[in-house]
Formats: structure tokens, C-alpha cells, sequence
């Protein structure tokens, strides 16, 4: 085993550059190399939809204009998105019981498209849920602000 490869308890801000400018190109790669469940293949599914139907898995139906907010988007943006969804059987729409002018989204009863979007995040969550294990709540949250900031830069909001 290489130095590079043995644990690291702490690196210079030089070292975890490096360390990282060499990792994420490798996690990018294995992320593009996760197959589509045969169910969604048709679907023509973007990283966009992907983050979409995270907020629909795991946090349940909620309005248009709440998905544009956590997705950052604008909301007719996402009426696209879910005007798409719905028509391939993905997505749901229907009034909001308590307020007819808006309109819930939620992923579809299907239950072989719902088991099939389930298993294809579960990957994902499955493979941070073992990164986490061993942090601190304060860790993680320390993880995800740094993760946030980096795309911030990539972006050139350096703030």
C-alpha cells in the first residue's frame, strides 16, 4: 500500500486538494456508470430528475413551488419537468385538498416504476449512509457545507 492510500488523520489544505482533485473525477466516472433500472431507461432521466425524484422519495408528495425552491430552480421549470414525468408514468399531479389552486407532485402508485426509482437512489443513499457511519453529526454537517461551498466555487459563487 502507497502512502496515498493509507488512512489519512490529517493533510495539509495542499494535500486534501490533491487528494480530492484526484478522487472526484473517479466518483464522477462511477456515478455515469450506474445502470438505469431497465424500468427508467425510456425515461430519458438527467441528473436534474434524479434530484427531483430524491425530494419526492424521501421527504413525500409535496407542491410545484416547494420542489423549485429545494431544487433552486424556477417554478415553471419544474412544471416542465413534472409535465414530462407525468405523461411517462413516473410522476403524479392532483389538487392539494386544502388549497384547489395548488397542485401536489408526487411519485407515481406504480408500484414496479415506484420499487424501481426506490432501488435506483438506494444505491446512492446506501453508499453515504456507510461514508457517515463513523462521523459525528457535526462531521457530516461539517461534510455537507464543505460539499456546498465547493460547488458554490465550481460555479464562481465564492460565498
Amino acid at each position: 500500500m502507497s502512502t496515498q492510500d493509507q488512512p489519512r488523520s490529517s493533510l495539509s489544505s495542499d494535500e486534501a486538494i490533491r487528494a480530492m482533485l484526484l478522487l472526484m473525477p473517479r466518483v464522477a466516472a462511477r456515478l455515469k456508470r450506474i445502470p438505469i433500472p431497465e424500468r427508467l431507461q425510456s425515461f430519458n432521466l438527467a441528473p436534474r430528475h434524479l434530484s427531483l425524484l430524491s425530494y419526492l422519495l424521501f421527504d413525500g408528495p409535496m407542491p410545484v413551488n416547494q420542489l423549485a425552491a429545494r431544487l433552486e430552480v424556477a417554478p415553471t421549470t419544474v412544471s416542465l419537468m413534472v409535465s414530462d414525468l407525468t405523461g411517462r408514468g413516473v410522476l403524479e399531479r392532483h389538487a392539494d385538498p386544502d388549497d384547489g389552486r395548488r397542485t401536489i407532485v408526487a411519485i407515481t402508485r406504480d408500484e414496479q416504476t415506484r420499487a424501481a426509482i426506490d432501488g435506483w437512489l438506494a444505491n446512492g443513499a446506501n453508499a453515504w449512509r456507510s461514508a457517515f457511519a463513523p462521523l459525528s453529526a457535526e462531521d457530516r454537517a461539517m461534510f455537507v457545507r464543505t460539499i456546498e461551498a465547493y460547488e458554490r466555487g465550481t460555479t464562481g459563487e465564492l460565498n
